[in-house]
This record gives C-alpha cells, structure tokens and sequence, in this order.
C-alpha cells in the first residue's frame, strides 16, 4: 500500500495537511519572515511622525498576512478552476490594464500611471497579469501541445495577445514588469516544444523594438547612459545605483550589523522596495545575500520538480503553471539584484517575497499557491486504495 506521505516530497508532520510541500512552503515561509524583518530595518530611519517608518511597517505586515491566507486558500482550489475561468481571468486583467491609463481612475506615481485606488489601499494590476499570463498560457500550451511546434501556434497566435499586454504595460511605463511577463511567458512557449529558431527570431525583433524606443526617449536614454557610466552623473541619473554600490562595500562578507545601515537613511532611494537588496548587503553582508539567493534557489528547484512530476502524472496544465511561476519569481529575482549590483538598468522590480509593497506581496503569493495546488493534485493523484 502507498500513500502520499510515503512519497519522498512529503513528511509526516504534514499528515493533517496532505498536499502541502513541506520544501517550498518552508523556503517561501522563511522568505517572507525575513522580509519583515529587513523591511523593519529599511523603515526604521524614516520618522513614524511623517506617515513613515510605523505606518509602512504595519501594511506590510497586512498584505504579507493577506499573502500568506492567499497562499493557504489557493493551494486547496482545483486547478481545473483556474483552468476553466483562465479566459476571463486574462480579460478581466488586460482591462484593469486599460482604467490604469485612464485619467481620474489610474494614479500617477512617480511618473508611471500603475495604481488603481481602492479606498485608502492602492492595487497596482500588473502584479496580477504576471499570473494571469501563465495560468492562461499554460492552458494554451495544453490546448496546442500538438501543433506548438508550428510556427503560427507556437508564435504568432500567443504574440498576438503578449502584444496586446506589452503595449499596455509599457504605456504606463513599466518596463521591467513588461521584460519579465515576456520572458517568462516565451519561456513556457519553448519549454512547450516550441522552436528555438523562432525564440531567437522573436527575441532579435524585441531588442530592436527596444533599441528604437531607447533611441527616441531622452529618459531611456539617460537610463541606458547612467547604467553604462554611473560616475557620470552621480547626483542625478546614476545616484541610486552609485549609493546602492556603496551599500555593498560597506556590508563586505558579513554586514555591519542588521539595523545599521547608513544607505537607508535618506541616501539610498527606495532602500524598502527596489534597493531593499543593497540593504540586505550592507547589514547582512555576501553572507547574508548567498542565503538569500539559496531560498530562491530553492524556491525554482521546488516549482520544477513539482512540474516534473505532474507532467509524469500526466497533468500538463500544472506542469506548465508551476514551471512558469518558477521562472517568474526567479527573473523577478535576477532583474532586482543586477538592478542594485549595476549589472542591469534601473528598473521598477521589487524582490519577490522581500521587498515592501502590497501589490507584488500578493501577486507572488497567489503564483506560488498555485504551485502548491499543482502538488497537491499531483500527490493526490498518486495514492492507490489499500
């Protein structure tokens, strides 16, 4: 007789919880507790006077509990839910992504119109149509595993709609939210069957595509310009990366002390969002970022070993979400550190899991739901009756 927990992915302990990845929950668990604990530290120099410091702190401290009961709720929902609803789910999205540019509904923050108000709680959509492309495209590649390979299923027909998102996303702007949703989505399409030939040839026309936007935009420009020479402008364009750079230098191998970072008092822009990595180098030091790296590591081995072994069930659909979600949190990942190291341009990417902010605290949340929902169906299915 075999039962799930006889299954090497599932412990006893989880016994009154069947379906529940011990691994990935734990990785994603220990994520989000160090989140508060570094986001706590990245506010702690602003003034809880100033709608600051405390304030910021107890949102995050909401929507990582929020994050956590969506993480709970969606692991127990059926996959076949999402399956079925995917459609909708991709309207209901590509629309929100419409009101954001709309006057009186999408506010402008930072110059980037990314936020629909919902009373005194702001929501940013493009956090949920990360998702909503891989649940929908994973139905897609179910639906045209035969004919992927084909350069009209494999290409021209998912381009159509991932033209349609991109062009939205990036009339906000937000360029790094619309680099990730293409590459993870193209990453599914390939690890579908679709040719690599044709990768190459959709990536060749995107970086073209980027070359002319770049060249006819001053702000790309400069962008590109600061990211080349940092040092040339060190009190405007490359000033967050230059402070960001000296976060690290400052941490070395084994930080100055958690909560004693000097970057994060006024130097260091978005020391709770964007940069909380320089943060996190500076007090925590290379040690502490390699144990970081370690539990995103984790995290992707997790939600493609979980593919691994739905595809085995036969459950393509999952198989395709969890390898999708594994690749979004892990570009999400490699964008935000290169962004603090200077290996990348500056984009608007938190840390998934990590840094501040609501929207991508649930959006990632739900995503890796899913995974765990992918699991348990998976393990579900491999049980046999006595």
């Amino acid at each position: 007789m075999t039962t799930a927990t006889s299954h090497p992915g599932v412990l006893p302990v989880w016994k009154k919880w069947p379906g529940m990845d011990p691994v990935l929950l734990t990785a994603v668990l220990s994520l989000l507790g160090f989140s508060m604990v570094m986001v706590f530290s990245a506010v702690a120099g602003i003034d809880s006077d100033s709608r600051g410091g405390l304030s910021l702190l107890s949102k995050h401290v909401f929507s990582t509990a929020l994050g956590v009961a969506i993480v709970l709720i969606t692991a127990r929902l059926n996959l076949s839910l999402w399956q079925r609803w995917n459609r909708p789910l991709l309207f209901v999205g590509i629309v929100l992504l419409v009101l954001v540019l709309i006057p009186g509904i999408g506010q402008k923050v930072n110059g980037s119109f990314r936020w629909i108000a919902l009373g005194p709680l702001r929501f940013q959509p493009s956090e949920l149509i990360k998702v909503f492309v891989i649940v929908s495209l994973a139905d897609y590649c179910c639906r045209s595993s035969v004919d992927i390979r084909n350069f009209r299923a494999g290409i021209v027909l998912p381009s159509v709609v991932l033209g349609v998102i991109a062009l939205l996303l990036l009339r906000e702007p937000d360029y790094g939210c619309t680099a990730v949703v293409l590459a993870t989505a193209y990453g599914m399409i390939f690890l579908a069957g679709t040719r690599l030939l044709y990768l190459v040839g959709v990536f060749s026309v995107a970086a073209s595509a980027f070359s002319v936007l770049v060249r006819f935009s001053p702000e790309r420009m400069e962008r590109i310009t600061s990211f080349l020479n940092p040092r040339s402008d060190l009190l405007d364009a490359g000033y967050q990366l230059h402070q960001a750079l000296i976060a690290f230098a400052s941490g070395e191998w084994f930080g100055t002390g958690l909560g004693t970072s000097v970057q994060k008092l006024s130097y260091l822009p978005e020391a709770n969002t964007d940069f909380l990595a320089a943060v996190i180098g500076e007090e925590l030091g290379w040690v502490g970022l390699v144990l970081l790296l370690t539990l995103y590591v984790i995290i992707f081995w997790r939600a493609f070993d979980v593919a691994r072994w739905a595809a085995q069930k036969g459950q393509l659909f999952g198989a395709r979400i969890a390898q999708g979600v594994g690749m979004l949190i892990a570009l999400q990942m490699l964008i935000n550190i290169g962004v603090n190291l200077g290996v990348l341009p500056t984009k608007g990417l938190t840390l998934p899991l990590v840094s501040y902010g609501g929207s991508s605290m649930i959006g990632n949340c739900f995503a890796i739901g899913l995974v765990l929902a992918v699991y348990r169906e998976a393990v579900t299915s491999g049980r046999r009756s006595p």
